[in-house]
C-alpha cells in the first residue's frame, strides 16, 4: 500500500468469525460478477456518452459511494475537465476546469499513482470550487488513473463512502474499472475520429463531383463554338492560314477530351440505387449520343451511319446515362479512327435483349486485350509513348452503365489495323 498516500482505519482489529468470512466471500463473487458484467458492456458499445455514464454509474456502485466521475485532459488548456458524473449535473460540471497543479485529481494525473483520502476537508490539494459551485460536500474521496499503455488520459473517481471508509478493496476494484474503461474510450475516440474523417472525406469527394459537374458543364458550351468555328475557319482558310486553323481545331479536340474525361470522373461509381429508371424508347437515345459527338467528328471529317431498328425497341433505362455510354462509345471510336474514317451504329433486337453497336474501321485491338480494355485507367499504349489523349475512364464507365442496367457489355476485333465492334445489350422491356 506504498503508493495510498492516506488510508485511515477505526476501531480494533478482531479476528475474523466464520460468518465474516462468508461474508466477506460472498462481496467478494459479487464484485467478480459485476467486473465480468462490466467488462463484456465495455467490449459491446462504442458510443461514447453511453459508456462514460456506464463506468461511473458502475463505479458509484461497486465502491458504494454516492458520486462517481471521469475526468479528461482538455487538449486546448491541458486542464482537467468532468466528462462525465453522477450525483451532479454533468453540464454544469463541464463548465468547472480542474487544475492540474492544485487537486487531488491533478496530482493522481500528474503522478500517475492512485489515492484514497478519507478525511477530503484537511487535505491542502483539494480543489473546494467544485463543490462550492455545485453545492455538493465532498467527505471523502478515491481516484484512479486512467492509462493507454504508459500515458495516463484520465481519473476515475469516487467520493463519499455510504458505509465505513474506502479501502484497498475499492481501490483494486476501481483499479480493473479504470484500466477497463481506457481502453473502452480510447476506442470510442478512434472511431469518432474515423468516422469524422469519412464524412470530411464524403463532403471534399461531394465538392470535387459538384465542381467537376459545374466546370465540364460550363466549358461546353463555349468549346462548341470554337470546334464551329475553327471548323470553318479551316474549310475557308488559305494555305498559308491552314496550318493556324488545325492548331487551334486540334487543341480544342483536345480540351474537349479532356472534358469528357472529367465527366467520366463522376461516373466512376454507378450502382442501381443512383438509377432512374423508366420505360423508353432506345432509338432517341441512339441519336441524341450522336448529337453530343457530331461536332467533334464533323472537325474530324470522320462520318458516322446510324442504322435503326427494323421495329421500335422499348427498355427500363436512365436515359441520360445510357446516353453518356453510347457518347463514351462513339467518342472511344473517333479517338482510335483516323480522319476522314468510318464509323457505324446500330440498333438491333437479338432475343429478349436490344444490342447497342458501335463499330470503327479505326486501329483494332489485340486479342489479349479485349477484357482489360474495360478496366479503370487502363491504356492499350504505353502511357509514356501513346498517341491518343484521355485517362481510361471511358469504357470503364460504359461497362458500369451497362451493369447498372442489368446488361452487359463487350469487344470485338480481329487485331491491330482491322478496327473493332463494342457492344451493349440491354434486357428489352416486357
Amino acid at each position: 500500500m506504498d503508493n495510498i498516500s492516506h488510508l485511515a482505519y477505526t476501531g480494533a482489529v478482531t479476528t475474523p468469525t466464520p460468518n465474516g468470512e462468508i461474508e466477506e466471500l460472498r462481496r467478494m463473487v459479487v464484485r467478480l460478477s459485476r467486473l465480468v458484467e462490466i467488462s463484456v458492456t465495455l467490449n459491446s458499445t462504442l458510443d461514447l456518452n453511453r459508456l462514460l455514464q456506464f463506468i461511473i454509474d458502475s463505479a458509484a456502485d461497486l465502491v458504494e459511494s454516492e458520486a462517481a466521475s471521469i475526468l479528461l485532459v482538455d487538449e486546448k488548456t491541458h486542464d482537467l475537465y468532468f466528462a462525465a458524473a453522477t450525483g451532479s449535473d454533468p453540464q454544469e460540471l463541464a463548465q468547472i476546469p480542474v487544475p492540474l497543479e492544485g487537486s487531488i485529481a491533478g496530482t493522481i494525473f500528474r503522478e500517475d499513482r492512485p489515492l484514497i483520502i478519507n478525511e477530503v476537508s484537511g487535505d491542502t490539494r483539494h480543489f473546494n470550487h467544485v463543490g462550492e459551485n455545485i453545492r455538493f460536500e465532498v467527505r471523502s474521496l478515491i481516484g484512479v488513473p486512467m492509462r493507454i499503455r504508459e500515458q495516463v488520459t484520465g481519473v476515475l473517481e469516487a467520493v463519499n463512502k455510504r458505509r465505513g471508509m474506502f479501502d484497498e478493496a475499492d481501490l483494486q476494484t476501481l483499479s480493473i474499472i479504470a484500466s477497463q474503461a481506457a481502453v473502452a474510450i480510447n476506442n470510442a475516440r478512434l472511431l469518432d475520429a474515423l468516422q469524422r474523417a469519412y464524412d470530411e472525406l464524403d463532403k471534399l469527394d461531394q465538392l470535387k463531383s459538384d465542381f467537376i459537374a459545374i466546370a465540364s458543364h460550363e466549358l461546353r458550351t463555349p468549346l462548341g463554338l470554337i470546334l464551329g468555328y475553327a471548323s470553318l475557319l479551316q474549310e475557308e482558310a488559305t494555305e498559308a492560314a491552314y496550318e493556324h486553323a488545325q492548331a487551334v481545331l486540334s487543341s480544342a479536340l483536345r480540351m474537349r477530351s479532356l472534358i469528357e474525361d472529367m465527366t467520366n470522373m463522376n461516373m466512376l461509381q454507378v450502382g442501381s440505387a443512383e438509377m432512374a429508371l423508366e420505360i423508353h424508347p432506345l432509338a432517341p437515345i441512339a441519336q441524341e449520343a450522336m448529337r453530343e459527338v457530331e461536332e467533334v467528328m464533323t472537325a474530324k471529317e470522320q462520318s458516322l451511319t446510324f442504322q435503326p431498328p427494323e421495329a421500335p425497341l422499348k427498355a427500363l433505362v436512365d436515359a441520360p446515362k445510357l446516353t453518356m455510354a453510347l457518347t463514351n462509345l462513339l467518342n472511344n471510336a473517333m479517338r482510335f479512327t483516323p480522319a476522314k474514317g468510318r464509323i457505324w451504329l446500330s440498333l438491333e433486337q437479338h432475343g429478349e435483349e436490344a444490342w447497342f453497336r458501335v463499330r470503327d474501321e479505326g486501329l483494332g485491338i489485340p486479342q489479349e486485350e479485349l477484357e482489360n480494355i474495360f478496366d479503370r485507367f487502363y491504356q492499350v499504349e504505353d502511357h509514356m509513348t501513346r498517341r491518343h489523349e484521355g485517362l481510361g475512364l471511358g469504357l470503364a464507365i460504359v461497362r458500369a452503365i451497362a451493369e447498372a442496367h442489368g446488361g452487359r457489355v463487350w469487344a470485338e476485333s480481329q487485331g491491330p489495323g482491322t478496327g473493332s465492334t463494342f457492344t451493349i445489350a440491354l434486357p428489352l422491356a416486357e
